[in-house]
């Protein structure tokens, strides 16, 4: 598996291009005017001494020809100099993702733009890394590996698709975009920052997922999956789950060739640990318990007799349940409702316009009391 220097245990911009050098700018200007001022064939004469020198004889035996020509001269070396200045320009620090944290620097020119790898092609590479006191930690004359697939070093997965083909570019990166924190093994230390001279060799498309047998295409998943644990143990989660989910498209893919039952079977076993990585070692470190259920759920469907799978998914419920009761109670204190076990009470209408039942049938039976005794008395007078 090609690692970009790393031995496992993942934007789509235009880039600016070098700059032209301003040709009315005041640097140019003075440049030509001190290459006029250093030339022998020249001599500046003011008005005064031309009215001093009139009185000699016209010099009619000196060839104009001399004088065009060292006019032409002077012309050409000052049209040479935006040329110079361009092939300065070439050679000037790109900063590629704007921070100054990963620049490159052609060393080589290429043959053109459009012959710039794209993502997911295969691409090799010569490679020389080392660190800044100048001390060489890997030196490989032809490395392999597939564009935005996160098979290396992201400072190599960004800037080898901004490189022309035939291309040698020098790269500087900070350790966030190499090996970070964590260094590697006993010959890069933590945090340090690595220049990287990268020759682009040769890059063409990946292979068709249709057209591989069962065992390429669990050789591919595998280097893919083993590429994924090896961000998890860094703490990369963000390209652990790329790495696994690559795999998983190899696996998943169609194919046009018959596998036999061998091949079936590994290739549900690599399934199988992907899925469990994905949702366990990754989704679940975060504590997106919802979304690593399903795919634990998808992973048992595939094999229903897998107690590992069993036991990591009831871990995965308990603690799902757990978070749920935590954010429970926690709104409950930020809305004032803590200790209540019911829902929260309805809010009474305290309106000075509401009546209450009880009042309105008790003045009904007083206007009915007294219509009734009014009746009586009138019918005894």
């Amino acid at each position: 598996m090609a690692s970009g220097g790393e031995s496992p245990g993942d934007v789509s911009s235009d880039w600016a291009s070098a700059s032209l050098i301003d040709l009315t700018s005041p640097e140019l200007a003075k440049a030509g005017v001190s290459m006029m001022d250093s030339g022998e064939d020249f001599e500046v004469l003011d008005d005064e001494e031309e009215e001093d020198m009139s009185g000699l004889p016209p010099l009619e035996d000196v060839p104009t020809g001399k004088t065009t020509a060292a006019k032409d001269e002077a012309r050409g070396s000052v049209s040479e100099q935006p040329a110079m200045g361009g092939a300065e320009a070439v050679e000037e620090w790109m900063d590629v993702l704007g921070s100054g944290l990963l620049k490159k620097k052609v060393l080589v020119a290429g043959q053109g733009r459009e012959t710039r790898p794209v993502k997911n092609q295969d691409v090799t590479i010569r490679l020389k890394t080392t660190l800044e006191d100048g001390t060489v930690v890997e030196e490989n004359p032809s490395l392999t590996f597939t564009l935005g697939d996160c098979d290396v070093i992201q400072a190599l997965d960004l800037c080898v698709q901004l490189m022309e083909m035939g291309e040698t570019a020098l790269i500087q990166s900070d350790p966030k975009y190499c090996h970070g924190s964590q260094g590697r093994s006993s010959d890069i230390p933590p945090d340090a920052a690595l220049t990287l001279e990268v020759e682009l060799l040769a890059a063409r498309d990946a292979p068709d997922l249709e057209l591989l047998s069962g065992t390429e295409k669990v050789e591919l998943a595998n280097r893919k999956r083993e590429r994924g644990n090896f961000h998890y143990q860094r703490a990369d989660y963000v390209l652990a789950i790329n790495s696994y989910d690559t795999a998983l498209k190899v696996i998943g893919s169609s194919s046009k060739v018959e596998f036999s039952p061998e091949e079936e079977a590994e290739l549900l076993d690599v399934k199988v640990k992907c899925l469990n990585n994905l949702a366990h070692n990754v989704l679940a470190q975060q504590g997106e318990y919802s979304e690593a259920i399903p795919i634990l759920k998808a992973a048992l469907k595939l094999e229903p007799s897998n107690k590992t799978i069993h036991m990591e998914l009831s871990k995965l419920a308990k603690k799902h349940a757990d978070q749920k009761s935590v954010e429970t109670e926690m709104y409950r204190k930020m809305l004032g409702t803590a200790g209540s076990s019911g829902p929260p009470a309805k809010c009474k209408d305290k309106s000075s316009r509401a009546i209450p039942w009880k009042w309105l049938f008790g003045a009904t039976a007083v206007a009915l009391g007294g219509v009734a005794l009014s009746v009586v008395i009138a019918a005894r007078n």
